[in-house]
């Protein structure tokens, strides 16, 4: 009889691994997208940057000079000097410092959706949390309402003298502890919406879903991780990045090139006046010095974190498919097990029958309600895995 129960209480009621809608996560993304403090405040800096990016590459400010001077001894006359004057750089210079500034755009708006993403990901790894939470509270509820009514039980039979005060203490310590691990995950579970309201920016959100989410077929490592590193958003950001320091490099030689002044010129001196065109140039022998060569360095650096990325990524992936797989295996081996509906049910009853003695029935039930925590567990890191791996699609 003893080891039956062993065998039966292996068994739990599993719980299908992909809910029926996904929709409740997929609402609890877009509220915070929508009022989350962290991402709107990125979004008016991206909008700042990019007028930055556009700032300081259109034509230098023209500049105006009037001299007026006056002849000494008297009857020398006076003498008046007027310039208007347009500084600008070698004419190829605007053309790169105008497609450095679109390239420099669009990893802003790269720098947004990796920050975005990553925050999402944040919230979702929550709710993966939370639906954990929300589901175990279930078993400890019914365990701590069975342990109670045996406490009331042993306690009124002790009290009627067919009882003993040992099944008394047993189920005092065990009501200790159930109640414990019961406060402990209500605690878990406020501490985690506290959290979503405050990424939710202060307004009031409560998840309360034992659902988690659908999610289609993860195809084989190749493929997936071809698809990640596709929609990499940091990869494209260092990608974009290595395009920048080529167009920067692009502008430094453009600008070692020379410097123009064109304008118009006035002069009167001794009731004559001349006027007429105003050019200069500059010679590029200091200012720009080095400038190129430190584009270069920086080219350099740009490519080897591009690529440093790229192999730290991949592998990164490679773990968490191995992961996935394991966790997917453990799983399937728990559905294979024998599975009871209420297992406290009927270890109540073989109590009740004095089939097992109230020391057999307490480890039974730790041995139970091991396994159910196990169970739950390993269901969560399989979503937080599978979560990890499509997070590309946030």
């Amino acid at each position: 009889m003893k080891r039956s129960f062993l065998v039966i209480i292996c068994g739990i009621a599993l719980i299908p691994l992909q809910g029926k809608s996904q929709s409740t996560i997929d609402e609890v993304l877009s509220e915070v997208s929508k009022n989350n403090k962290t991402i709107q405040a990125n979004e008016e800096y991206i909008k700042a940057q990019k007028v930055q990016y556009k700032t300081g590459i259109s034509l230098y400010n023209p500049t105006l000079e009037y001299d007026y001077l006056k002849g000494s001894p008297a009857n020398a006359g006076n003498q008046t000097d007027f310039t208007i004057s347009q500084s600008f750089d070698f004419p190829t210079a605007y053309s790169k410092k105008n497609q450095l500034a679109n390239e420099q755009i669009t990893q802003a708006d790269i720098q947004y959706k990796l920050i975005t993403q990553n925050l999402l990901f944040e919230v979702k790894k929550i709710c993966i949390e939370l639906v954990y939470r929300n589901k175990l509270q279930n078993p400890l509820t019914k365990r701590k309402a069975a342990t109670e009514r045996w406490l009331s039980n042993f306690q009124r039979r002790l009290k009627n003298g067919d009882g003993n005060i040992l099944d008394v203490n047993k189920a005092e310590v065990q009501l200790i502890e159930i109640k414990k691990e019961h406060q402990e995950n209500l605690s878990e579970i406020v501490r985690l919406n506290e959290k979503l309201t405050g990424l939710n920016g202060g307004n009031p959100l409560v998840f309360k879903d034992t659902v988690y989410f659908d999610f289609p077929a993860i195809p084989d490592f190749e493929t997936l991780e071809k698809e990640i590193e596709d929609s990499d958003p940091m990869r494209k950001f260092l990608e974009q990045e290595k395009l920048i320091t080529q167009k920067q490099m692009e502008v430094s030689k453009a600008l070692t090139l020379p410097k123009m002044e064109v304008g118009y010129h006035y002069q009167g001196i001794l009731g004559q006046t001349y006027n007429g065109i105003h050019t200069g140039i500059s010679l590029p022998l200091w200012e720009s010095k080095n400038t190129v060569k430190l584009q270069k360095a920086r080219m350099s650096f740009a490519e080897m974190s591009l690529t440093d990325h790229k192999n730290d990524h991949y592998y990164e992936i490679k773990q968490l498919y191995g992961k996935y797989e394991n966790l997917k295996s453990i799983l399937n081996d728990y559905q294979k097990s024998t599975v009871m509906n209420d297992n406290i049910m009927l270890l109540d009853k073989a109590l009740s029958l004095g089939q097992i003695s109230s020391l057999e029935y307490f480890v039974e039930l730790n041995y139970y309600n091991n396994t159910v925590n196990s169970y739950l567990k390993t269901e969560k890191e399989y979503f937080e895995v599978i979560s990890e791996l499509l997070k590309y699609k946030l």
